[in-house]
Order: structure tokens, then C-alpha cells, then sequence
């Protein structure tokens, strides 16, 4: 349950104002379709944050030892650093997936686009952690969710109403906070 719950939290809050985030806001307005959007955005985050769970954790049990944990630990400071610098979403990125429908194009999109984001490092991060693909996964899935859902719903309202600054430093604190508490199981 700890592996699901932070997940969840940990992702959500990253997403605030992240490129995927930015993306869905753009494919929602561009073809005015949510459920396929939807259904695209959830496809493609399971399988990028299957394949980078299982990645982080199959990575942990082959270098588990002290220097991998305070790797992983460490990377989650990072995150949290890396969190505070805005992410913009380039619109020639969107093109090269074509005209094939609102579910296709959001589906490839979101699952190239996600490659190396923020998000997908930390799933890693994540997986690495805990060592529970399916918890880590469903919690980074619910997360992705959380954040986009309502971005695909709301549009670009959205981004004038939440305070993007704001959410990043709460993001930034919450990568932290944890890189912190596993550092304190590390030296503690």
C-alpha cells in the first residue's frame, strides 16, 4: 500500500505543468474528444510506467546494495530540483503522430512523449525503491491520471486557475521529502 500511495502522490504532483500534462491540454483542444484522450493517456501510461517500474526494480535487485540506495535516494533530490524548472510543451511534437484520430494520437504521443520525462525517471525511481512493479505502476498510473484527467476536461482554463509555481515547489518538496526519508533509513 506504501508503494501505491506514494506513487500516486509523488506522480501526481509532478505532472502539475509537466509536458504530458501540457500535451493532453493541446490534444484536448485540438480535437474535442476526452474519452478517447482519456483512453489514450491511460493506455500509454501503463505501458511507459510498466516498462520503467520493472526496469527500476529489476535494476535495484541486481545492484542492491549501499551505493545503489543512495543513488536512488539521491535521484529522488534531483527530481525534486528538477521539478522546479517549468517544462513547455513543443507543438512539432505533437505533428509527427499524424491524423489518426484523437485515441491513436494521444496514445503514441503521450507514450513517446513521456520517454525520459519526469515522470518516467521517477517511476523508475520508484520501482528501484519499492521492488512492486503492479503497486508502483497502478499508483504512477492513478497519478498520470489524477493530473490529466481534469487538464482534459478543463483545457487550458485549467493552467490560468492553478497556480503552476506553487504546485511545482509542493512537487519539488514532496521528491524531497522522500529522497530525504530514504536517506534517513540509509544513515539512520
Amino acid at each position: 500500500m506504501e508503494a501505491l500511495l506514494t506513487s500516486t502522490a509523488v506522480v501526481a504532483l509532478a505532472e502539475i505543468g509537466d509536458k504530458t500534462q501540457l500535451l493532453a491540454i493541446i490534444l484536448a483542444t485540438r480535437f474535442k474528444k476526452p474519452v478517447p484522450i482519456i483512453l489514450g493517456i491511460l493506455g500509454a501510461t501503463i505501458l511507459n510506467h510498466f516498462f520503467a517500474a520493472l526496469v527500476g526494480s529489476e535494476v535495484a535487485n541486481l545492484l542492491d546494495g549501499y551505493w545503489f540506495r543512495v543513488a536512488v535516494a539521491a535521484s529522488f533530490v534531483i527530481m525534486g530540483l528538477w521539478t522546479l524548472i517549468p517544462d513547455k510543451f513543443e507543438d512539432d511534437e505533437l505533428k509527427s503522430t499524424g491524423t489518426r484520430g484523437a485515441f491513436l494520437t494521444t496514445l503514441i504521443a503521450f507514450f513517446f512523449v513521456e520517454m525520459g520525462d519526469k515522470t518516467q525517471i521517477a517511476t523508475i525511481a520508484l520501482g528501484a525503491r519499492f521492488h512492486d512493479v503492479i503497486p508502483v505502476t497502478t499508483g504512477t498510473t492513478l497519478g498520470m491520471m489524477l493530473a490529466n484527467v481534469p487538464a482534459v476536461f478543463l483545457g487550458s482554463a485549467l493552467i490560468r486557475v492553478v497556480p503552476l509555481k506553487t504546485v511545482r515547489i509542493i512537487a519539488a518538496s514532496l521528491f524531497v521529502v522522500v529522497g530525504g526519508w530514504m536517506f534517513w533509513e540509509i544513515f539512520g
